[in-house]
């Protein structure tokens, strides 16, 4: 009876610490594990810059992705990215960013969600505040390469921390 209940007991342990080894992190430092994450919610890699330094993913699905520092790149349009981005993050949205922006027509318009509710149409929703705006998949099939905000001239970079100063 005894190494009956020894043998319990090895076998517990053995599928707790299977279960605890089994349970994803939240925290990463690696720019690839945020674009699997990415990709695993429904929402293409590309909508991140291969600059990440860290991500936090906690329980409630609020997602903060710390870049190297702000930066610079294009989908269509181009895009600022803060040294933080937040959203909260579901299976096909990130719903309520912060630390994003588009640039529209000379203007710079905070990106406020993101929603791929039907990858089989090819587009992807972007919610600019005034508008929503679609735009192809394709362009967010790679990570891009971000440049810093150093890199602007001068005019822009002011309207970028008016944008800032404005949130």
């Amino acid at each position: 009876m005894e190494g009956f209940n020894r043998t319990k007991t090895v076998l517990f342990s053995t599928l707790c610490l299977t279960l605890f080894l089994s349970v994803p992190l939240c925290v990463a430092s690696s720019s690839s594990s945020i674009h699997d994450l990415l990709r695993s919610k429904g929402l293409p890699a590309g909508l991140l810059p291969k600059e990440i330094k860290s991500y936090n993913l906690n329980q409630d699905g609020l997602l903060e992705v710390f870049l190297e520092g702000p930066c610079l790149t294009k989908f269509e349009n181009r895009v600022f990215f803060d040294s933080v981005v937040r959203a909260n993050l579901s299976y096909g949205s990130l719903i309520g960013v912060v630390g994003l922006s588009q640039e529209e027509l000379f203007l710079w318009l905070p990106v406020k969600g993101i929603i791929n509710d039907d990858p089989k149409s090819g587009l992807i929703l972007f919610d600019i505040g005034v508008a929503h705006k679609q735009l192809s998949l394709s362009l967010f099939e790679d990570p891009p390469d971000c440049k810093p905000t150093g890199v602007l001239k001068n005019h822009v970079k002011k309207g970028l921390d008016v944008l800032k100063w404005k949130r």
